[in-house]
């Protein structure tokens, strides 16, 4: 019972952590379908920023939970001021445009920071469940999702933001027809995803070594989310992240992590073999 108990916890973050770290990518890619090669940079801003504020005396929780996605989305207007906004419509463009940003911003950090690893330590200990221990931080993880996938869809639903930015994606015309500047919605899109992206880099500072090449972990995961979970933004993030995260760490706790990774890969590959529109294409459609 123990150790159903502790798979079931292992299982939840499993799917909190995909949630948490593709949330970012499903805003850039979802609504305004760029394809931003730079995703896992900005996971890695929001870490090192978190760790930065950190070290300057600022409480970690809220280094993560505030200063990390505040400094990545500043960082987001900047750029999308700079190189994105020039590119809309241009998908293989941004691509390419975004993979230099990527390259870009790694090159930065290591003259900054090294090839140091940095880092700081996961907060709340531990606590038993029988003969197991597992750490308290899983459990904030798991809340921070749950609670995440919450925000997105009030604010796409329920606020007037959401209507203008989800109608501003579909008819951009119209909406500068009736006053609404496409641009500005759109700057202000591409800051709250990596606003996201930086939130989930900062909780996940305390789980990871940081260095300027982090992101290379993150976003093959992220786009495989993505992808998999189809045109619907929010019931494709927490559809696949389920079906990806039961997978990944139940091969994991079958086998070794290497092949839960693995797992993973060939269980995206043959959903996509059977849904190429992703999970939200064949099932919920009409889902937000």
């Amino acid at each position: 019972m123990d150790l159903a108990l502790v798979v079931v916890i292992q299982v939840l973050y499993a799917v909190a952590s995909l949630v948490i770290v593709s949330a970012g990518l499903a805003v850039i890619f979802g609504m305004m379908k760029v394809i931003n090669l730079a995703h896992g940079e900005f996971m890695m801003l929001g870490a090192y920023a978190t760790i930065g504020a950190n070290k300057l005396g600022v409480n970690l929780w809220v280094a993560m939970l505030l200063v990390a996605p505040l400094a990545v989305g500043l960082a987001g207007v900047v750029l999308e001021r700079l190189v994105i906004r020039r590119l809309y419509g241009r998908m293989v463009d941004t691509m390419l445009a975004t993979w230099g940003l990527s390259l870009l911003l790694v090159g930065i950090m290591t003259s900054i920071a090294g090839n140091t690893t940095a880092g700081v330590s996961a907060p709340l200990g531990s606590f038993m469940i029988g003969a197991y221990s597992v750490s308290g931080y899983t459990l904030v993880i798991i809340g921070v999702a749950v609670v995440l996938a919450a925000a997105i869809r009030w604010v796409l639903l329920r606020t007037p933001w959401g209507l203008i930015a989800r109608g501003t994606m579909q008819k951009p015309d119209m909406a500068n027809a009736l006053g609404i500047s496409p641009s500005r919605v759109y700057s202000v899109t591409f800051a709250v995803g990596a606003a996201l992206s930086g939130l989930a880099g900062g909780l996940l500072a305390p789980l990871t070594g940081v260095v300027p090449t982090m992101g290379g972990a993150f976003i093959a995961k992220a786009f495989i989310t993505v992808i998999g979970g189809g045109p619907a933004i929010l019931a494709g993030l927490v559809g696949a992240s389920t079906l990806f995260g039961a997978i990944n760490q139940l091969a994991t706790f079958a086998t070794t992590p290497v092949f839960g990774e693995v797992a993973l890969l060939l269980a995206a590959i043959i959903m996509l073999r059977l849904l190429p529109q992703g999970i939200t294409g064949r099932f919920f459609k009409g889902s937000l």
